[in-house]
């Protein structure tokens, strides 16, 4: 008792920041839930994050009777971002305790652990990781999701990304000298993802540039969807990447289910965002690749890599009270090797959200409409309607 309430005498409960980086320890310019000990070689930080989530699905286009509803708590998160000794050397923790945000359907595993990772940070502008988080992939996965302007990330990023695995990264954040700034990110990990009790003899590779020629954008507003702190000067940023899985055992390389035989693949990155103003446009084409896609069980049962490319692209405009109007295009098409089991699909998002205090706490409900085959005909059987509510609330 005596030391839970010496726990909570040493906190301090401070005003709440938007920023949020899923690529470093969240310990500048933080103001949420502190601890610090009396000589400074002891810092911590805690958020939580969770978002309630409605879904509808119609049965067709023209039959708009349910399908299926999807009603659940779809992120629960707890975050653990300091430092130890010195601020050079830091963490992140992340842990989630939800179903779906566990990848247990393709894991079999309930995989709390989505980030546990040391930073040592020898100059302001070079840091290098040891551990598990986010790869320098798209933008929009490495947008933390609690920044996004939809309630979930589009048809194209969960076919195409890399998501999470563990392993040595490296960040490097230069300038020219004045406004023109340059980011680079690389990574050796060992390309199983977050659920891998061991690692083959396969590691993958990852690269990732980033060019802003305009400035840095307010508060990291680059890894954030939406112009919320409404630019004052135009904010360009510009990114290109490759990342080389050799030998993965899933599908997606680091996600989704097992296959039934080493895959090597090839995932190409290029994306891009600008701001201005409450205006916000962001783009993002991917395209996988892996000479053989197909594997077999001894029972016939067929697992494939998904190889294909796909583009999104999002328009929004924040109004001056924090009301914010999205629309959202993605096209994923597979790859001629897999069109005997994957179909080209088109989706198209309308999106209002009301931010109470920016990304932290925000009221988000979209409609959309699912276009396959590129049959845009509402009597094309495999077309169909849909609409999410979410509220998110954290710190």
């Amino acid at each position: 008792m005596v030391a839970c309430l010496l726990f909570a005498a040493i906190f301090t409960a401070k005003g709440q920041s938007s920023l949020e980086s899923d690529e470093k320890a969240m310990i500048e310019n933080f103001k949420g839930l502190q601890v610090m000990s009396k000589d400074s070689t002891f810092y911590i930080n805690f958020r939580f994050r969770m978002q309630n989530k409605l879904g509808y699905y119609s049965k067709s286009a023209t039959d708009l009777g349910v399908d299926r509803w999807e009603a659940r708590v779809r992120r629960l998160r707890l975050r653990f971002d300091g430092y130890l000794l010195t601020p050079k050397l830091d963490y992140s923790i992340q842990l989630s305790f939800t179903r779906g945000d566990q990848d247990f359907e393709n894991s079999g595993v309930a995989n709390i652990v989505r980030d546990a990772i040391i930073y040592y940070r020898p100059t302001p502008k070079l840091h290098f990781g040891f551990g598990l988080n986010k790869l320098p992939g798209n933008r929009q996965r490495v947008n933390s999701s609690g920044q996004l302007q939809f309630a979930e990330r589009s048809i194209v990023n969960s076919a195409l990304t890399i998501d999470r695995d563990f392993g040595v990264k490296v960040y490097y954040y230069g300038d020219f000298g004045g406004k023109f700034h340059y980011n680079f990110k690389g990574a050796i990990t060992t390309g199983e993802g977050r659920s891998a009790n061991f690692t083959n003899d396969g590691l993958a590779y990852t690269g990732r540039v980033e060019i802003l020629p305009l400035g840095n954008f307010l508060a990291n507003g680059d890894y954030s969807e939406g112009d919320l702190e409404r630019e004052p000067t135009p904010k360009l940023s510009i990114a290109g990447g490759y990342c080389f899985n050799h030998k993965a055992m899933r599908t997606g390389g680091q996600l989704g289910q097992f296959l039934y035989a080493k895959r090597s693949m090839g995932t190409l990155i290029t994306d891009v965002m600008f701001k201005y103003k409450g205006w916000a446009y962001a783009a993002e084409y991917l395209r996988r690749t892996a000479a053989n896609p197909f594997t077999m069980n001894d029972e016939g049962d067929v697992r494939y890599v998904f190889v294909g490319q796909g583009t999104n692209h999002q328009v929004s405009y924040v109004f001056p009270k924090m009301y914010e109007l999205a629309f959202r295009y993605s096209w994923l098409q597979p790859d001629k090797k897999i069109a005997s089991v994957a179909t080209t699909q088109e989706m198209l998002e309308l999106g209002a959200t009301k931010y109470l205090r920016k990304h932290r706490i925000k009221l988000q409900i979209s409609a959309f409409y699912d276009v396959r085959d590129n049959q845009y005909s509402l009597r094309h059987e495999s077309n169909s309607w849909g609409a999410v509510f979410q509220i998110e609330l954290g710190i």
